[in-house]
């Protein structure tokens, strides 16, 4: 599996990558998942979701898709009646957040490594705690290199 897009999330204002998705869960407790086309090998789900947290509410606003038919999605596309947000009440989970650096790429799903992990803790769509974890690659597995490819380092 390739390395996958991260979903999108706003939180404190700030826009942030997302290597959760919790838009899988509604599809997964039976909600009706639209044919998306396929776009890239990069982007298994078919779509981004994006995200925004709302006095500890998590709401989908927005979905960045292609429908089959060559058509834009929208969120009322998954979501009929709801075309601004709709509140995450069916996800409860930890949405997980990289932050700094790349440490390890790793070429399928969201298994690089960063510097950072941010957690946040979620019970039917709200916000119940959060967490940063601190991130590190073992020494025997880095051959005394960079375990990042030279193009997909960070410019400081």
């Amino acid at each position: 599996m390739t390395a996958q897009i991260e979903e999108r999330l706003i939180y404190l204002g700030e826009r942030l990558g997302m290597c959760t998705e919790p838009l899988n869960d509604f599809f997964t407790f039976g909600g009706s998942k639209p044919r998306f086309a396929r776009t890239s090998t990069a982007l298994w789900r078919n779509y981004v979701g994006t995200w925004e947290f709302v006095n500890d509410r998590l709401y989908l606003i927005g979905i960045d898709a292609t429908m089959m038919d060559g058509s834009t999605a929208r969120l009322e596309t998954v979501f009929p009646g709801f075309p601004d947000r709709v509140f995450a009440h069916w996800y409860s989970g930890e949405l997980h957040v990289p932050r700094g650096e790349l440490l390890r790429y790793v070429h399928m799903g969201y298994s690089s490594t960063y510097e950072k992990t941010f957690v946040i803790d979620v019970a039917n769509g709200v916000a119940t705690g959060s967490r940063t974890v601190q991130n590190s690659i073992p020494e025997n597995e880095l051959n005394g290199e960079l375990a990042v490819p030279e193009f997909l380092r960070r410019k400081k």
